[in-house]
């Protein structure tokens, strides 16, 4: 039962997450903040995020310290000295956005971490909560909402129930199949490379504390150090027509280097260091309004994916995690609160998922474009990203 005098709604059982990744198991300790029980399934053996370095904006931070992970986040992030943003072609700085005052101006600073550590750290502190219950190798194949209680079943033939189910099973959502019926994410046509690099490998003149953004001809690069600044993570995009479903697999370096054979000689020598890349097909969703029907809602990219130029995937799916626990504190029914959850969301998410679509054309401008892009950065300051970094769960 949920706990605490504010608390309105009374439920038992515990709410039932599909997916232990970053918004699953922020969920779990948004709700166990405001005395809500959780169960999170996680398909897979273990509890693990799959790629290497991520940015956590102001907003990102916020949550965390809202989520009490703030200290153990702090020992394992890198906090970069500048945002650079460099002409992929001719090398030159375009911009330069000094992040000495960020935290002041922002009430949080501009972090980056491994993927896996901040998981890591998301998961360490459920463990000692006695609100929530972890079990891995439960994939959810379906579920059943009969108005009183949600059951699910598993691929394995595990069932389980409880007054609610939240999706947070990501871009290829099983909950959201079922749920809303609407077809497969929408493919932008662009693609990731990624790979991580030990610094004594970087060249000396590219050993920035910063996080350096190379913008070129339908493609960019961006570098920037990670654990303590013992590795740097890369990330190599391009447009391609190429298209494999899911996540993770091996990439083509002879296709990378193709397209990236108009950038730079820093570029190229940076993506000639890594022998080995992982490959993911860039996909998003139109912006929705709803994503909650009764009892089941979603959560992170499983209610609105979004691809990565602003670097703001993690960052709604842990803003996702608070509001959603905070309508459900403050309303008398779990459909109440589910009904009000997305409304309080989807203004926001859906910006963001349209501007991220606008700065990937933006980073990849070529020709009279790219002179425009170019003028228009060595003016824009981090406040014209303040819409973002500016909101406090």
């Amino acid at each position: 039962m949920a706990r605490g005098s504010r608390n309105r709604l009374k439920i038992s059982g515990p709410i039932l997450i599909a997916g232990g990744g970053i918004g699953g198991l922020a969920a779990a300790l948004a709700l166990a903040k405001r005395g809500f029980r959780s169960l999170v399934l996680e398909q897979a053996p273990e509890f693990k995020e799959v790629g290497a370095g991520i940015q956590l904006g102001p907003n990102s931070w916020r949550c965390l310290r809202a989520l009490g992970v703030e200290p153990a986040v702090k020992q394992l992030a890198v906090f970069p000295k500048a945002l650079i943003m460099r002409d992929g072609v001719s090398g030159e700085e375009v911009a330069s956005i000094p992040l000495g005052d960020f935290e002041a101006r922002f009430g949080a600073p501009y972090a980056l971490i491994h993927r896996a550590d901040l998981l890591n750290a998301l998961l360490d502190a459920a463990k000692t909560s006695p609100l929530i219950a972890l079990e891995t190798s439960r994939q959810v194949k379906g579920f059943e909402d009969d108005g009183s209680k949600v059951s699910v079943v598993t691929v394995d033939g595990k069932r389980y129930q409880g007054p609610a189910l939240i999706g947070a099973d990501g871009l290829w959502s099983t909950i959201r199949a079922q749920l809303l019926g609407d077809g497969p994410p929408r493919v932008a046509g662009h693609i990731t490379y990624r790979a991580v690099l030990p610094t004594s490998e970087v060249p000396e003149h590219l050993r920035h504390w910063d996080m350096v953004l190379w913008a070129g001809p339908k493609c960019h690069m961006v570098y920037y150090r990670l654990r303590g600044g013992e590795l740097f993570n890369l990330v190599a995009v391009f447009h391609s027509n190429r298209y494999e479903e899911g996540w993770n697999s091996y990439g083509d370096p002879q296709e990378l280097h193709e397209r990236f054979e108009g950038t730079c000689a820093d570029v190229k020598r940076m993506l000639k260091k890594i022998a080995e890349w992982r490959m993911w097909v860039l996909c998003d969703r139109e912006p929705i309004q709803e994503w909650s029907k009764g009892r089941v809602t979603l959560l992170g990219d499983a209610a609105h994916p979004m691809l990565q130029y602003l670097a703001q995937g993690a960052g709604m799916s842990l803003e996702d995690s608070l509001c959603l626990a905070r309508c459900l504190e403050e309303a008398e029914s779990v459909e109440e609160a589910f009904l009000a959850y997305p409304q309080a969301r989807y203004l926001r998410t859906g910006r963001v998922q349209l501007s991220a679509r606008l700065y990937g054309e933006f980073y990849h401008a070529d020709g009279v474009r790219r002179d425009l892009r170019n003028d228009y950065v060595k003016n824009l300051g981090y406040e014209g990203l303040a819409w973002i970094y500016d909101y406090a769960p």
